[in-house]
């Protein structure tokens, strides 16, 4: 991934004292928390937080950036997992009537229930210092909700929001799965040092603007995935023996089905653009419905 040291944000002591923490952190919950007042301030006006926005915030923890959050947005709903700082959201949060605070794993629920047990209503936005290990699975929850954000600002680490925005050549199926859904910009990177206690890697903001459907025309979303993950399941491989291998197809016919495509064989998964996933998961499906008839017939 390209190194763009130009927008990294270098602090050698936090702009203000470390708050007090609640509770120690927990580290089977991934718990880093971000106590730098100059890059959570910077987190709120970059992601474009406004009056008029419902927001839905991922893990308040302490309540750094779910306290900014709600000086701005006309509604907050701040989803915590931990009950102690649940606990001490709900006493923190107490003079905000804008703010509401549900103690869940956001995981578990779908976002419009939890945006409406916590006082909010549709359309929404994201914000969240989410733990990293479960990165995947959270962009997957909401992209793929029945009813989505409009707009995701969530610290993550530094190589995975990288890997979100990157283009053909780099791209990985985490890349392909989220840039289906949006437009995907690295906002700033931030210091270990910004966070108590500090994480063994640099982070980084990343905004994605969210579309109401996919950003190309997928004829059928199970199986464009499921081409792209037979792709990316070997990525080092040409593309005809990875897809060759995760895809059924009669042998020897992987070549000539990305042919029809319009894609050269000996090229790898990183290198397609989503419009060239779509053909090849276009070509994948004729050639199914062709193999499917000729068995009716015989």
């Amino acid at each position: 991934m390209p190194r763009r040291t130009s927008s990294v944000t270098r602090r050698t002591r936090p702009s203000r004292p470390r708050p007090r923490l609640p509770a120690p952190p927990r580290k089977s919950l991934g718990q880093h928390f971000l106590h730098d007042a100059a890059i959570l301030d910077r987190i709120v006006r970059e992601g474009g937080f406004a009056a008029d926005e419902q927001v839905l915030e991922i893990g308040g923890g302490t309540g750094e950036l779910t306290e900014r959050l709600a000086q701005v947005v006309e509604h907050l709903v701040s989803v915590e997992i931990d009950e102690t700082l649940c606990r001490h959201l709900r006493a923190r949060m107490a003079r905000y009537p804008n703010c509401g605070v549900v103690c869940a794993d956001v995981l578990a629920h779908p976002p419009h229930l939890l945006l409406a047990q916590g006082g909010g209503h549709l359309p929404y936005a994201v914000a969240g210092n989410i733990p990293y290990y479960i990165t995947a699975p959270i962009l997957r929850h909401f992209l793929t909700a029945e009813f989505r954000p409009t707009r995701m600002v969530l610290l993550l680490q530094r190589e995975v929001a990288e890997t979100l925005a990157a283009k053909p050549g780099k791209m990985t199926l985490l890349s392909v799965s989220v840039q289906l859904y949006a437009d995907v910009r690295v906002l700033f990177t931030v210091p270990p040092e910004a966070f108590t206690p500090p994480p063994k890697v640099e982070s980084a903001v990343v905004r994605l603007d969210v579309h109401p459907r996919p950003v190309i025309e997928v004829e059928d979303e199970e199986r464009f995935f499921a081409v792209v993950r037979a792709g990316f399941r070997n990525p080092r491989k040409q593309l005809h023996n990875a897809i060759a291998q995760g895809l059924w197809l009669p042998p020897g016919a992987a070549p000539d089905l990305l042919r029809v495509a319009d894609i050269d064989p000996t090229r790898r998964a990183q290198t397609l653009t989503l419009e060239e996933w779509e053909r090849l998961a276009r070509a994948y499906g004729a050639l199914k419905r062709q193999i499917d008839e000729s068995r009716r017939a015989d």
